[in-house]
């Protein structure tokens, strides 16, 4: 969130950030219907949003990873449109959201950062519906494998080597496909030397080869 804060507009934006909240494996930030009053920053550890259907069934529709905002799905109606739920022990930052509109009206760049974030997670939406329209199986776990990559080499961490705390069965929920079949197409990616899976750490061994399924 800090991105594009000069030195003397940062501690205004630290000022805002309530002291970080620990959020245990398991555990809800928040949940549909919720009132919306805060955007949070995943400080450490991942966190995933869900969705639920109205028979009950529930939808992974996003990964937050370290240092990437959350909340920002209760802007438009002021409640929270998904739940967040910890997929390992993580700790979030809180930045209340009326503060948060002050200090844009007082920095332009920080309604600049703002709006960036808002664009990421549409840009990151549409992104997601190519994956679930028109990407085969192999093609959505590849996409998805280099999507962390990605973003984790954006925060400067490792994009080759990584834990993903999601479960098989969050993945498929995620990626519209079943636990069988994320399964097995891991493991097909493991025998054809793409990547190697060590539980829930991930290594990838041939990035152009994944980039090119």
């Amino acid at each position: 969130m800090p991105q594009g804060l000069s030195p003397d507009e940062l501690p205004k934006l630290e000022a805002l950030i309530c002291t970080a909240r620990s959020v245990q494996r398991g555990e809800a930030l928040y949940r549909s219907g919720d009132r919306f009053d805060n955007i949070y920053a995943v400080r450490s550890g991942s966190m995933k949003t869900v969705m639920a259907h109205r028979d009950g069934r529930e939808q992974v529709t996003g990964l937050r990873l370290a240092g990437e905002a959350l909340g920002l799905d209760g802007m438009s109606d002021d409640v929270h449109a998904c739940s967040a739920v910890a997929l390992e022990d993580s700790t979030v930052c809180i930045v209340p959201y009326s503060a948060l509109k002050s200090l844009c009206r007082e920095i332009n760049s920080m309604q600049e950062r703002l709006h960036k974030l808002l664009g990421e997670q549409i840009v990151r939406e549409a992104g997601q519906m190519m994956v679930l329209g028109s990407l085969s199986a192999d093609e959505r776990v590849a996409a998805f494998l280099l999507d962390v990559s990605q973003r984790n080499a954006q925060r400067g961490y490792s994009s080759a080597e990584f834990n993903l705390r999601m479960t098989r069965e969050d993945m498929g929920s995620y990626l519209g496909m079943t636990l069988e079949t994320v399964s097995r197409t891991l493991s097909r990616f493991q025998k054809r030397g793409l990547i190697d899976t060590q539980g829930k750490h991930i290594r990838i061994v041939d990035l152009e080869g994944l980039q090119r399924v």
